[in-house]
């Protein structure tokens, strides 16, 4: 059979090389999750189970039924004992069928219906919180892929430094230590590049941990963030998020849980029946029938009280519950707004403004330092004030991704 495992194997290899590789973009990760995160199946599952819970939970409970054989002894008879029905004094059947009181069956449908609801919604706040940290981790995957791609640029830049600071050190037109600091700034670089190709390896993992992925599985290249959208009025969003926060639906739900059940705490003060039906058989015959009543009497009143207060207790703390979660969430959007603000201005100020001048200043102190008119300090400070503008606006670019991942989040949705 070694050649049927050798087909399999290939086939599953074939299959393998021909599905894309996620990673060239933010959607493909999302995809890739939807599909396969296991965490994100399970909660699926376990909501589709608790729908299932609805209808059960109002139905009747099976009927009973109950066989009384009377003088199985035939006593006065020339009989010996016995206990087939129709050899005994008399056999009675009794089908008995319970009916909790009225509205207690719709009760119990409403708990479980938002059982239901609380579940599903659980579900989906498990899909946005695995989508935002999906999209989290992917801003950091691309800030890390181009910082290491600028490092590297700016380690040849330095590189060129160094061979010009040599240049003119070999004709004696600069010290030794001219050198020596870009030997040590172009040394101090590529130490850099080997952190910052780490950091790309570490969440190169992350991102696979969070597909339930193998550690090495290969992932695409970054191409682009997400473009930045235009967000509603911060009253809108607001409004959003109190409507379509999974979070929130979650303890609404929870909510209207407990109060449905409060309601059938208190429904208990009435009695449930029992009817029955009972047809009396006398050897091969039915000689008589019967019918039955049957009701519990809710005599502990104690103890019905304290379930009373209890149930009372749970709903004002659901409603506690779900007050604090909502504003601890409207605090969270409106330091997420503030903080994308801030990031998309800082991101303006360093495109447009910031690199443009350490460009130029740049390139004024390389011509000055070939010139001989500025120090070799001085050069070095405006190299790394390119690097460092550009890193800025890096930062500030993935910054923004981030609190906009945040901002959908505690939305519920794609903005």
């Amino acid at each position: 059979m070694s050649w049927l495992a050798a087909m399999l194997t290939a086939t599953c290899l074939t299959a393998a090389a021909q599905e894309p590789i996620p990673g060239a973009n933010v959607a493909s990760l999302l995809d890739y999750a939807r599909a396969h995160n296991p965490e994100y199946a399970a909660m699926r599952f376990e909501a589709e189970a608790a729908g299932e819970r609805v209808q059960p939970a109002g139905a009747l409970p099976d009927p009973t039924l109950r066989v009384e054989l009377m003088d199985v002894t035939n006593s006065g008879q020339a009989a010996a004992p016995n206990l087939l029905p129709t050899r005994v004094g008399s056999a009675k059947y009794t089908l008995i069928q319970s009916l909790p009181f009225w509205g207690k069956r719709d009760l119990k449908r409403g708990v479980a219906s938002a059982e239901a609801e609380a579940a599903s919604a659980a579900a989906t706040a498990s899909w946005v919180d695995l989508a935002a940290r999906v999209k989290t981790s992917y801003a950091e995957y691309y800030r890390a892929s181009v910082g290491v791609d600028l490092t590297r640029e700016i380690l040849e830049l330095v590189t060129q430094l160094a061979q010009i600071t040599q240049a003119r050190y070999a004709a004696g037109l600069v010290p030794q230590q001219d050198v020596l600091r870009a030997q040590v700034e172009q040394t101090a670089m590529a130490s850099e590049l080997i952190g910052m190709e780490m950091e790309l390896h570490h969440l190169h993992s992350r991102i696979n941990g969070l597909l339930r992925r193998p550690d090495a599985a290969p992932l695409a290249a970054p191409l682009a963030l997400r473009p930045l959208p235009t967000l509603p009025a911060a009253s809108a969003l607001q409004a959003q998020l109190v409507d379509l926060n999974p979070q929130l639906a979650v303890q609404r739900m929870k909510v209207a849980a407990v109060e449905t059940n409060s309601d059938l705490v208190l429904r208990n003060r009435y009695p449930d029946f029992a009817l029955g039906l009972a047809p009396t058989q006398v050897r091969s015959g039915v000689a008589e029938w019967g019918v039955m009543l049957e009701l519990n009497l809710p005599l502990q009143q104690d103890s019905r009280r304290a379930q009373e207060r209890e149930a009372r207790a749970m709903v004002a703390a659901a409603q506690a519950r779900r007050d604090a979660l909502q504003s601890q969430l409207l605090a969270e959007l409106s330091l997420n707004l503030i903080a994308l603000d801030a990031a998309r201005r800082t991101e303006a100020l360093s495109r447009d403004r910031l690199q443009p001048q350490s460009e130029l200043n740049y390139r004024s102190a390389l011509a000055a330092y070939e010139n001989g008119k500025v120090d070799f300090a001085s050069l070095l400070e405006a190299q790394r004030q390119i690097r460092r503008s550009r890193l800025d606006e890096l930062k500030a670019r993935v910054e923004a991704q981030l609190r906009l991942a945040d901002i959908e989040r505690l939305i519920g949705k794609d903005l």
